[in-house]
């Protein structure tokens, strides 16, 4: 055990080992508190005292949530020369501890790596802001605590390179670890170049945009092949020959041309929409040309753009896709569309979605903050007015080294533990299948209902044109008589009488074929929800990824065990035949994955692609013949209104002949049979008030058509 005035720790609890000091949990010796002590050893004190107490100056005036706190400055006992930081403990590791687990062998999930970028840029504000220059940000140097909320809380610590720094002033001195630095502090501390160049405050940018890379993808973004280390002038040339806004280079055999890439890999776990808000960061902070790289103030301007968006998920039902929006809360709807657009090319003039199975309209002007809340599992679905080609989830098959051939315990630990983090890819990939064929199924469900409402709106328009048609024919009825009762039945009123007639007789015959086509869709209809259902059941039964997920626990305890293996280093022959006995399972366990992933997950994916496909032409179609339809339905309103205009005009007639019949009778020197002719007449005028009665309700109808017509659908 060691210790301070204050503090007890042991020197087996070691945390982090540098060049110059050792970080090992330790504990008060009153509280029993945790805490990290940072103790240095003999090689610090080869440098200037100024040097040495530089980190202690530079922790003693920072004070923010996203670095780590400085308690203490104490000597060891024994030795009043020795000192030694007394500083935060944080439970969860490094960063580098983080992205060292199999799991993240292909970068952070979304959600955490968001959380990297927030506290990272947080801290490297407060930096800025106190004019300091941390000269050696990498994953290792950014702890990781749990919070009460179960989220990480990340950390920047180690200041021990940390100096005071303007954002004008230069300096010169070299610190830092060779993977993250900047390419003209690599040609001078790693070639050993002589060199007059002289660094500035960008030099940090440099640090984090290769640590965001990694954190984001699982590798580093600049590889020479055989690896940073043991290339290293191929490693200097990949990061000052890089092209404008090219993100990362890798050189795949010796002596091999350099594959530049623009965008971050497609294994990665971000989705597209966050890809296009970082990759632009990354391009310019990746910038060899001191000159040319992002300042801090725009470094932050941008990151905290990302950071103030919020996230809507939306799930292309057509192409089978994925998407998530990253927007202002306070933009409104038609920057959405737009957004949708970039990712989709669905334009916003064919932009329709579903909201839990019901329409959800967007008014442009609405403010994104009214949008209903959505997450990766209940998404807003995207449906198209047009034909859309199935797209689904993008992915790529992970590579699998070759097994390693002989006994070794270090080459095999090094496979296994690339292993597991393969097949963990592989359970992401499945599970994501997986998860688009529910989302699927749940949106073409909702997409069905919606068209089938779209059909019952039609077929209730056609009962109301039938009622209206009846209704026509009755009072068309009705006029000839009054007419005939009136005298009132001159030839050309008579002929345009027989037109309308006409126009009335063939929307009686039209409208039962109205009835029988919007029938055949609804059979369609019916056809495509037994196929869903027998596909529900389907996923209902699958078990591809719980399989996997078993294989995955038996690999990892070949991992686990090898690890033992490799501590141990020289095994007993039991051991040893044990070993390899692992290693032939390990094999057959890694195939199952492959043929599990292939020829049951994937296979089921595509064949629920290929359906999903004809149902979207299907639906498509419907959709086009209801719309139709609903033109014809227009056309025929359109003639019932002519014909209705007719017989009000007609019942107008009618009514002046009779006034002007009941003005004949009651003049004197009129008919003989006044009395019977003026009760004729009232007779005939009551009969005309009926049919008057009946127009109005007509118009009634009418007026349901319209309310059907404003309502959303067809």
């Amino acid at each position: 055990m060691t210790s301070t005035v204050n503090y007890l720790w042991s020197q087996e609890d070691i945390l982090g080992q540098g060049a110059t000091a050792s970080v090992y949990k330790a504990r008060n010796k009153k509280t029993g508190e945790l805490v990290a002590v940072k103790v240095f050893n003999n090689m610090s004190y080869v440098r200037s005292y100024e040097v040495q107490m530089r980190e202690f100056e530079m922790l003693r005036k920072l004070n923010h949530v996203n670095i780590v706190k400085l308690f203490a400055v104490e000597e060891m006992h024994m030795n009043s020369k020795q000192k030694v930081l007394v500083m935060e403990y944080c439970s969860g590791g490094s960063l580098l501890n983080l992205l060292e687990e199999p799991e993240n062998a292909f970068g952070l999930p979304e959600t955490e790596f968001l959380i990297v970028l927030q506290c990272v840029v947080s801290g490297m504000n407060h930096l800025r802001q106190n004019s300091m220059v941390h000269r050696d940000i990498k994953p290792g140097n950014i702890m990781r605590l749990l919070g009460e909320d179960g989220l990480s809380v990340y950390k920047l610590t180690d200041f021990g390179a940390a100096r005071e720094l303007e954002d004008d002033e230069k300096f010169v001195s070299i610190y830092g670890t060779e993977e993250y630095l900047h390419p003209d502090m690599y040609e001078r501390a790693v070639l050993r170049k002589p060199q007059q160049k002289s660094y500035g405050v960008t030099v940090d940018l440099w640090s984090i945009g290769v640590t965001f890379y990694h954190a984001a993808t699982g590798s580093l973004p600049f590889v020479p092949y055989g690896g940073p280390r043991r290339n290293k002038q191929i490693m200097y040339k990949i990061t000052t020959q890089k092209p404008p806004g090219a993100i990362a280079g890798t050189q795949r055999v010796e002596d091999g041309h350099i594959e530049w890439s623009y965008e971050l890999p497609i294994s990665c776990q971000l989705s597209t929409g966050l890809k296009a808000q970082l990759v632009p960061v990354l391009a310019n902070i990746l910038e060899a040309d001191q000159e040319k790289c992002w300042g801090f103030d725009q470094f932050f301007a941008e990151t905290t753009g990302i950071l103030d968006r919020v996230p809507v998920h939306v799930f292309s039902l057509q192409q089978a896709s994925k998407h998530t929006i990253y927007i202002h809360h306070y933009n409104t709807a038609s920057i959405f569309f737009e957004e949708v657009f970039r990712q989709t090319q669905v334009s916003p003039e064919q932009q329709q979605f579903l909201f839990h199975g019901h329409p959800l309209l967007l008014d442009p002007t609405m403010k994104v903050m009214s949008f209903p809340p959505t997450i990766p599992d209940r998404p807003i679905f995207l449906m198209s007015r047009e034909l859309q080609k199935t797209v689904g989830v993008l992915y790529r098959e992970p590579e699998t080294p070759a097994v390693p051939p002989r006994f070794d315990v270090v080459a095999d630990f090094s496979f296994t533990k690339s292993i597991v983090g393969i097949i963990h890819q592989y359970l992401r990939i499945a599970q994501s299948l997986l998860k688009c064929q529910e989302l699927l199924l749940n949106g073409f469900y909702s997409f069905f209902e919606n068209v089938r409402q779209e059909c019952s709106t039609v077929v209730n328009k056609i009962n109301i044109m039938n009622m209206k048609l009846t209704a026509c024919l009755k009072t068309e009825e009705k006029l000839v008589r009054l007419g005939q009762s009136a005298g009132d039945y001159k030839t050309p009123e008579r002929a345009d009488h027989l037109e309308h007639k006409k126009k009335l007789h063939l929307i009686q015959e039209h409208l039962p074929l109205y009835v029988e086509s919007v029938r055949d869709l609804q059979a369609r209809l019916e056809q495509m929800k037994q196929e869903w259902s027998k596909h529900s059941d389907v996923w209902a039964r699958d078990r591809t990824t719980q399989k996997i997920d078993v294989l995955l626990g038996k690999i990892t305890s070949v991992y686990q065990q090898y690890r033992k293996d490799r501590i141990t280093g020289k095994l007993l022959y039991n051991d040893e035949q044990i070993h390899k006995f692992e290693k032939i399972n390990l094999t057959a366990h890694i195939k199952k994955v492959k043929c599990l992933f292939r020829d049951d997950c994937v296979h089921t994916y595509k064949n629920a692609l290929v359906t999903v496909s004809s149902w979207s032409s299907t639906l498509n179609d419907i959709r086009k013949r209801l719309k139709d339809l609903s033109c014809s339905l227009h056309k025929v309103i359109d003639n019932l209104q002519s014909c209705e205009e007719h017989q009000s005009q007609a019942l107008d007639r009618a009514l002046l002949g009779a006034q002007q019949n009941v003005l004949c009778a009651e003049a004197p020197g009129g008919l003989k049979d006044r009395d019977q002719m003026i009760a004729r007449i009232n007779r005939l005028r009551e009969e005309m008030e009926v049919v008057a009665r009946e127009l109005q309700r007509n118009n009634n109808i009418i007026e349901g058509f319209g309310a059907l017509n404003n309502s959303p659908g067809v």
